[in-house]
């Protein structure tokens, strides 16, 4: 048998095909989408497939049935008509510069003009898109397909920038109506994106133009789901268990937990990172592949600035409304973590339009969250991993004492400036630290009154332990014997401590603790 050739990074669906690299089939929803509607938006997370996706419906307009041969589409399709095509992929450029989107757009003009003739370089780029659309459907005979790869990357670039991102909006805004002011002369459009701007107007303007990213029907348009998992790759899941001395059901069990669990709705099939998932097969290695593609500085800055809580990373609800725009970034960061694949749909209420979010699988979480840190606590970038190993080894051994001082000189031995809220401070730094233990730790969501509630076990030890701000040891300790933290493990044969922390407003540090 030959060696399977992955499709990572491939974006064009004529080389893939081509090339021989394997294709997961997902052809069926190409037909549909292609006779069911004519407008569409799909939103999904950077290298999930956007690309490859919009190429495809470019070679099925263009009428390349050669490319199709083998898959579901070919059953359904018999006309094969080519359309003429105007692909615009806005991730090939950057938009730092007031001029770079003029240029853009202007260049995928000229390059079409080339083809439909015109040359109205003395009119703006809307007015020279809407006269294009028109002759190349009066041209060749045929309604136009309009295609947009990443519509939103100029508006993502200057999210920071609210007057450059004021002048870009307006620029789309005259740009993206000719698809509805040029509706007679358009067979079909798709726009893809990783974040929806209604104020592009794109989205408000446009109410011919139909979200698809939380349907049903299309839930598994772009990553791979568990039956494709086994169907195309089952050989490369036995060659991945040989190398780690897994079984199958072992090897697959760990794609699972690392790479799955992506959800875009409720009770849909949950779907693979494809990038992750790729790359995890071709070199045999479990890996964080995803994460390692991209630098989410951006959003750690919007969390902290917001002083969001980040126990709710793993369980945060959302109304549907404010999930799919992030106009309000700035004072909610959850929307822009869910599109950007950082958390995920978990499960929800659609009767009241609501969502439950969480990461996603094991990769982004351990991945984010070893991320942050450093931006929420004194460890330096290069000693995250050296600094919990320690923490792990004092636990695991029933050395109490020897982890508060080390936790105690972990806050204390720095020149760490801490500003803003303490108490969530200390309530997200602790967060962070127990949580990247691992399989120890289960951090409960804060009382009432503000406290952490951290159970830490092991093979051989239990640990429950509470936190005070500005408060004392004793009365820690107290709260764990007046609300009965321990009672659930009277009965474990396991040795338990029970621990009491006070963390310091004015030391901005541990002030005491105590063990029993």
């Amino acid at each position: 048998m030959s060696e399977m050739l992955y499709p990572i990074g491939i974006q064009d669906f004529k080389s893939l095909r081509e090339g021989g690299y394997v294709y997961v089939d997902k052809t069926r929803h190409i037909y549909r989408l292609a006779h069911e509607g004519k407008y569409y938006f799909l939103s999904r997370p950077r290298r999930f497939g956007k690309s490859l996706l919009t190429s495809t419906f470019e070679a099925y307009f263009r009428g390349r049935r050669e490319l199709f041969r083998g898959l579901a589409i070919e059953e359904s399709e018999k006309d094969w008509v080519e359309h003429p095509v105007l692909h615009l992929d806005l991730s090939t450029s950057g938009y730092k510069k007031p001029e770079s989107l003029d240029e853009m757009l202007g260049s995928a003009l000229t390059d079409w003009e080339r083809v439909y003739g015109g040359s109205e370089k003395t009119m703006s780029n809307g007015l020279r898109f809407k006269a294009l659309v028109q002759r190349a459907c009066e041209t060749t005979g045929h309604p136009v397909v309009i295609l947009v790869d990443e519509y939103d990357k100029p508006m993502i670039e200057t999210i920071a920038d609210e007057a450059l991102q004021a002048d870009y909006r307006a620029q789309l805004k005259a740009f993206y109506s000719v698809l509805k002011t040029q509706d007679r002369y358009i067979r079909f459009a798709f726009l893809t994106g990783v974040s929806r701007f209604s104020r592009v107007s794109i989205f408000s303007d446009l109410n011919n133009l139909e979200d698809i990213s939380l349907q049903t029907d299309y839930a598994d348009l772009c990553g791979i789901t568990e039956q494709e998992l086994h169907s195309y790759f089952r050989p490369s899941i036995e060659r991945l268990a040989r190398m780690h001395s897994l079984s199958y059901d072992e090897a697959a069990q760990e794609l699972a937990r690392r790479y799955d669990g992506y959800h875009f709705g409720v009770d849909v099939p949950g779907v693979y990172n494809p990038f992750s998932l790729l790359s995890a097969l071709k070199r045999g290695q479990f890996d964080d592949y995803w994460f390692a593609t991209g630098t989410p500085t951006f959003l750690v800055e919007l969390l902290k600035a917001n002083d969001y809580d980040l126990e709710q990373l793993k369980c945060q609800n959302v109304s549907a409304g404010s999930l799919i725009n992030i106009d309000s970034y700035l004072d909610d960061p959850v929307p822009i973590l869910y599109q950007a694949g950082y958390l995920t749909i978990k499960g929800g209420d659609p009767e009241f339009d609501e969502y439950t979010l969480g990461f996603p699988n094991g990769e982004v979480e351990r991945s984010f969250l070893n991320f942050l840190l450093p931006y929420y606590t004194p460890v330096a970038r290069s000693k995250t991993s050296f600094v919990l190993k320690n923490f792990v080894a004092d636990v695991r051994r029933g050395q109490p004492e020897q982890f508060m001082q080390r936790l105690t000189s972990f806050y204390a031995n720095t020149n760490y400036k801490l500003v803003g809220n303490m108490e969530k401070y200390f309530h997200n730094s602790l967060f962070l630290i127990f949580t990247l233990m691992g399989q120890y730790t289960e951090a409960e969501q804060n009382t009432s009154r503000g406290c952490i509630d951290i159970v830490v076990k092991t093979s051989d030890y239990i640990y429950v332990i509470e936190c005070k701000l500005d408060r004392s040891a004793r009365e820690a300790l107290q709260q764990i014997d007046d609300k009965q933290y321990a009672a659930p493990f009277a009965a474990d044969p396991r040795r338990l401590y029970k621990i009491g922390i006070n963390f310091s407003s004015e030391t901005r540090g541990i002030s005491e603790y105590e063990i029993a």
